[in-house]
C-alpha cells in the first residue's frame, strides 16, 4: 500500500529520531538496522525504502541530531550572543555529560566515527566545522583571526573529548568523571585569562 508523502516524510524523521537516540545511546556498531526500524514503529522495508544502506542512515542521522542540538543552543540563546566561557560552561557540565540519548552526537560518537564509511566522517566533519564555528564567534575580536581558528578548534576538540571521559570513567570514579570538566573549563579560562601571544 502506497503511503501519502506527510506520512512518508513522518516515517523517515522517525527513523531519523530513532536512529540518532539509539545510536548515541548504543553505539553506531551496536545498533542493527531491525532495531532501529522497531524503534520508530515501522518494517525494515519502510528503512530501506528510505534508506539505501546502514551507513547511509547513520550518516544522516548524525547530522540530524546534531542539528536538534544546534536549534537547542539557538534557543538557549535566544538574542543575547552568549561567550565563550558560557558555551564552555554549557557544555561541559554533568548534565551535558548525562545526556546520552539525546546529547551531543560528537561525544557519544567520535571514537567510531572512524570505522564508518566517508558519509559518517563526513556529517561529523560538518559538525564540527559548525562546533568549532560557534565557538570562533564567541571569542573577542581583539583575538586575531587565525588564533581565534586555532582556539576553537583547540576547544571544540578539547570539549568532546571532556565529555567522552568523563562519562566513561564516571560510574567507577564520579569525582574524576567532575574533575575532567573542571580542568578543561579552567584550561580554557587560564589561556584566555593570559591572553594569546599575538593578542597579549
Amino acid at each position: 500500500m502506497r503511503v501519502s508523502k506527510e506520512k512518508a516524510a513522518e516515517n523517515r524523521v522517525a527513523l531519523l529520531q530513532a536512529a540518532s537516540r539509539l545510536f548515541r545511546q548504543r553505539g553506531i556498531d551496536g545498533v542493527g538496522v531491525a532495531d532501529i526500524a522497531k524503534e520508530a514503529g515501522l518494517t525494515h522495508g519502510a528503512l530501506y525504502a528510505h534508506f539505501p544502506s546502514k551507513d547511509a542512515l547513520a550518516a544522516e542521522a548524525f547530522s540530524h541530531g546534531f542539528a536538534g542540538n544546534l536549534a537547542n543552543i539557538r534557543e538557549w540563546a535566544g538574542n543575547r550572543h552568549p561567550s565563550f566561557e558560557e558555551y564552555l560552561d554549557g557544555y561541559l557540565s554533568p548534565r551535558m555529560r548525562d545526556m546520552l540519548e539525546t546529547g551531543c552526537p560528537m561525544a557519544a560518537s567520535a571514537s567510531e566515527v572512524g570505522r564508518q564509511d566517508a558519509a559518517v566522517s563526513a556529517s561529523f566533519a560538518h559538525a564540527f566545522e559548525a562546533m568549532a564555528a560557534l565557538l570562533e564567534d564567541a571569542l573577542e575580536k581583539t583575538i586575531p583571526a587565525d588564533e581565534r581558528r586555532r582556539l576553537a578548534v583547540a576547544a571544540a576538540a578539547a570539549e568532546i573529548g571532556a565529555i567522552a571521559v568523563s562519562r566513561a570513567v564516571a560510574k567507577s570514579d564520579p569525582a574524576l568523571s567532575e574533575e575532567v570538566l573542571e580542568a578543561v573549563r579552567a584550561a580554557f579560562a587560564a589561556i584566555l585569562g593570559a591572553g594569546t601571544p599575538e593578542a597579549g
